[in-house]
């Protein structure tokens, strides 16, 4: 990518779009492209094609997606697959038709079968059954992932696609019902803090080990891979460590300075018993993430009592 690159992202108010458009804006770069859902539905096919003709960008980060913790992945089946199967679809035609130089898709490691062995590393793709509580935001992502590599066997386009582990950071959604787990219980410790509550109940048995990314990690991470990287396999990209949930809710109370005490909830899901990236690939091409977990959270705190 040039400096002058007309360069288009797709969900840039969102935490991962926001995090790479931070690095591009930092990096020099600036003719980026941006719509937010209110001025361009990326469902509407018409309206992407439009968007296209106009713009004419010549690289797209294909960050936009619906997205949501558990609750929200297991409630709004039907609109998870919908709207991420039209939206990845939309952008990567229309990427296709206009000539873009490059794209890059953002997936998600709930890709992987739920009782892949661990570390995840790319080939496992389609090798066992799905975690059911996400499988069709799950479907939608890896429909997206063969929509790059197929564009590519068919036409030559240069679309690679990037598997992020569980993320966190600026601009992360903090609903109660419809965010990841570490954001939740942000809010939560917050709360219980708030109200001197005795007690924060956290979802499960604590025992689920899970990894976590600054966003701003995935971004310096991608935009070294848009730089050098294209190939048809799909990349991992994670830190290559994971944390208890339990682990993980002891340190956020820490962060947060609560006294109470954590209450699990057995009778809750726990999801997939192990997440965590191989992340070999990357690492090969020097990169290393910068956030520690503990300081990530302080920042993420930081960004959700900015918005609260």
């Amino acid at each position: 990518m040039e400096k002058s690159s007309r360069i288009y992202i797709a969900g840039h108010r969102g935490m991962v779009g926001s995090a790479v458009m931070r690095k591009l804006e930092k990096e020099g770069y600036d003719q980026i492209i941006t719509r937010t859902s209110k001025e361009l539905d990326l469902r509407d096919q018409l309206a992407v094609e439009a968007f296209f003709e106009m713009e004419r960008p010549e690289y797209v980060f294909l960050a936009a997606a619906k997205v949501g913790g558990i609750v929200a992945n297991n409630t709004y089946r039907a609109e998870f697959l919908y709207d991420n199967l039209m939206i990845e679809s939309n952008i990567i035609h229309q990427s296709h038709r206009f000539g873009v130089k490059k794209l890059m898709f953002f997936g998600s490691s709930c890709i992987y079968p739920k009782l892949a062995p661990q570390p995840l590393k790319e080939e496992y793709l389609l090798t066992g059954l799905l975690e059911p509580t996400n499988e069709p935001y799950a479907i939608a992502k890896i429909a997206g992932i063969k929509l790059c590599e197929s564009y590519r066997d068919q036409y030559g386009d240069n679309f690679v696609a990037v598997m992020p582990t569980n993320l966190y950071g600026y601009n992360d959604n903090y609903h109660p019902e419809n965010s990841h787990v570490l954001p939740a219980l942000i809010r939560k410790f917050h709360e219980a803090k708030e109200s001197g509550a005795a007690s924060v109940e956290i979802w499960g048995t604590g025992s689920p080990l899970r990894e976590f990314m600054f966003a701003d990690d995935l971004a310096d991470a991608c935009y070294l891979l848009m730089q050098k990287y294209n190939e048809k396999l799909f990349v991992n990209v994670g830190v290559g460590e994971d944390i208890s949930i339990k682990d993980l809710a002891l340190l956020i109370k820490k962060v947060i300075g609560y006294e109470g005490e954590l209450r699990f909830n057995t009778d809750k899901p726990d999801g997939t018993p192990r997440k965590l990236m191989d992340v070999s690939t990357l690492n090969k091409m020097g990169f290393k993430p910068k956030t520690s977990l503990e300081e990530g959270i302080g920042l993420a705190y930081e960004d959700f009592l900015s918005r609260t």
